[in-house]
């Protein structure tokens, strides 16, 4: 059996990050904890910044309990600003360097250094164009939006459909522009994420589909946006939200094995002993799937800490969990859970097409194997709650 590692350095100081300081507490882990983040920032929670952020609210951002002293609690030592460089084993244990010369050595490493935002050409050169990531790419859109009147928003997914829910609230006129011609079609097929973008026109906002940006428009700022069919969307600010890209490249000479985000098993393990990785960043082994895969939601990052805390304080591990997230548009709650394949049957449970609140399942073989509702968190719940206990009951038979 194992050692228990004496010191872990976790490298990224988000929710991932964090999650796996705690997670490492919990499993009973007594020894040094250092932890590298590249923002000046202490964790900090990111699906508010795409919604009550943007109106002025930060009273949901934070995400250690400062008031109850849980950074003392934790024990763990925070290096903030830092960029983490490289990644090499020494002896038997593992060496962090950063952009600073620092160097961290640790028995252990966790890697959580999540994803950066996807952008377009040009895009840095003007003022007025955003992406959405970090706290302060947050706090620039809040002021860009607060003197804005006109809002272009690329990419539907959930980032750009809560952007554009948030600023339509405030009063902003706002378009949406995505290439596909089903938005959140990949993640909820196309029948169902047309009923979500429906949303959209619904609340006042335009949304043009299939559809390519051709080029941002401006000298110093932007004035618009011309799409690929020649229209022109005038607009005091853009949002790009058209997905991320994993934060890979600083350890690229490391050995580990990168492909869209660093390779592991399902239990968090790179292709290098005492060096794991969560979150954004991982490509993970899926046991259901039978294949790798990178998932960026909120559920994830904490669900992999747990994961890799246990696997690096040798406890047993639990069944995995059913993928899930939720967004919040235009006062409507979406909630999924499960595992979608294409070819999946939907069928409504509760509600149609056409009313204010609906649940749809997923059926593969007669099974219900994934779960949609929008505003129905009671009926969704009953449902999510029903896979956990099937997949509990398939792994014990």
């Amino acid at each position: 059996m194992a050692m228990t590692p004496r010191s872990v350095a976790i490298v990224g100081a988000s929710l991932a990050g964090l999650s796996a300081v705690r997670a490492l507490r919990s499993e009973g882990y007594t020894g040094t904890i250092t932890v590298i983040g590249d923002e000046p920032h202490m964790p900090y929670d990111r699906p508010p910044l795409s919604k009550e952020f943007l109106s002025g609210d930060d009273s949901n951002v934070a995400l250690l309990d400062e008031a109850a002293g849980e950074t003392d609690a934790l024990g763990a030592t925070w290096l903030l600003g830092l960029r983490a460089t490289g990644i090499s084993s020494v002896g038997i244990g593992h060496e962090v360097q950063t952009d600073d010369g620092t160097s961290v050595r640790a028995d252990a490493v966790i890697i959580a250094t999540g994803a950066r935002a996807r952008t377009l050409p040009g895009a840095d050169a003007l003022d007025g164009v955003h992406t959405l990531r970090t706290f302060d790419d947050a706090r620039a859109l809040r002021k860009s939006l607060a003197s804005a009147r006109r809002l272009v928003v690329i990419g539907a997914g959930f980032i750009g459909a809560e952007v554009a829910s948030s600023a339509a609230a405030i009063g902003l006129e706002v378009t949406v522009v995505e290439v596909s011609p089903e938005p959140l079609a990949g993640v909820l097929g196309a029948h169902v994420g047309s009923l979500c973008a429906a949303r959209h026109r619904a609340n006042g906002v335009g949304l043009l589909t299939g559809v390519t940006v051709e080029k941002l428009l401006g000298t110093t700022a932007v004035t618009g946006v011309e799409l690929g069919n020649g229209l022109v969307l005038r607009a005091d600010a853009v949002v790009i939200g058209i997905g991320a890209i994993p934060n890979v490249e600083w350890a690229a000479e490391s050995g580990l094995e990168i492909a869209n985000g660093f390779v592991t098993d399902a239990l968090c393990r790179t292709t290098i002993d005492g060096i794991y990785a969560i979150g954004d960043c991982a490509r993970s082994f899926d046991e259901e799937l039978g294949a790798h895969h990178r998932s960026e939601h909120w559920t994830n990052a904490t669900t992999q800490a747990k994961t890799a805390a246990r696997t690096i304080m040798g406890a047993s591990h639990p069944p995995q969990a059913a993928p899930y997230f939720w967004s919040n548009q235009y006062d409507k709650r979406l909630q999924f859970a499960g595992r979608r394949r294409r070819t999946d049957e939907v069928k409504f449970v509760d509600g149609d097409a056409d009313t204010a609140s609906f649940t749809v399942v997923y059926e593969r073989d007669g099974e219900v194997v994934a779960v949609f509702a929008m505003d129905n968190p009671r009926l969704f719940t009953r449902y999510r709650k029903n896979l956990e206990r099937g997949r509990r009951a398939t792994v014990q038979r």
